[in-house]
């Protein structure tokens, strides 16, 4: 019986490999994000490959009423829940940034609310919401980042705190047979994480800390969560695993 996939995030980038994944393996796998052009255009090209495994839903994971009504489209559960959305929070528009400058601590409330709601509390919620709906043998995994270990600012700070909930999420779900992990990818290039501010002096800086001489892949990272859902893996739990050509190590 093929498997049901629910990955937030999944229009482009990441999420998008990962959703891809899924779907060549014979899942039905539904993709979230904001923006109903986005979402569709995305959920068609993925199911030109896989006809009929792709469906999009227009979704904001911070927002309560969506998420209940993404929830009720999943009535036969959810085997995997990839929380992928997130990342930076693109910087205001120039009228609203000279109003903040006027009030920098406000401004400075604004930007660590949006870093948290972006990339932790849209998981929390979206997890709460199918909660009921994973059962045994089913996964959660969340897409951390290199950024919650060193100079990540808000962005870093709020993916840390995805690690920590991710960790107590995997004592609660784990006598229910559900695993719980976190990726934490390095440099992924060929995405839009760095809303253009990628130069070619930064890309050669961030490959060169690598081990391997070479920046990661949106299907490095999907390969990994597509393990972590599957059978060899159901005793990896409660972790942040790491896909960073050893830009970061752990021991």
């Amino acid at each position: 019986m093929a498997r049901t996939v629910l990955v937030t995030g999944g229009s482009s980038g990441i999420g998008r490999a990962i959703a891809a994944r899924f779907a060549a393996d014979g899942a039905q796998v539904f993709i979230t994000g904001r923006t109903e052009k986005t979402v569709a255009e995305a959920a068609a090209t993925l199911d030109e490959d896989t006809p009929g495994n792709v469906v999009g839903v227009v979704c904001d994971s911070t927002d309560t009423e969506q998420l209940i009504s993404l929830s009720a489209r999943l009535d036969d559960g959810v085997d995997v829940l990839v929380n992928a959305s997130g990342g930076l929070v693109p910087a205001p528009p120039e009228d609203e940034g000279e109003q903040a400058a006027a009030n920098p601590l406000e401004e400075l409330r604004e930007t660590w609310h949006a870093y948290v709601a972006q990339n932790v509390l849209g998981a929390v919620l979206t997890t709460a919401a199918v909660r009921d709906l994973l059962g045994p043998g089913s996964s959660v995994i969340s897409i951390g980042s290199i950024g919650a270990e060193r100079r990540g600012g808000a962005y870093g700070a709020a993916k840390a705190a995805l690690a920590a909930w991710s960790a107590g999420l995997s004592a609660e779900l784990g006598p229910n047979g559900v695993t719980v992990n976190v990726v934490s990818p390095g440099y992924i290039e060929s995405t839009g994480f760095f809303q253009g501010g990628m130069t070619s002096a930064r890309h050669d800086l961030l490959v060169a800390e690598t081990l391997n001489r070479r920046a990661g892949t949106v299907e490095d990272v999907a390969e990994l969560v597509f393990f972590l859902a599957a059978p060899g893996a159901r005793h990896i739990t409660g972790q942040t695993i790491h896909v960073n050509g050893g830009a970061f190590t752990t021991r």
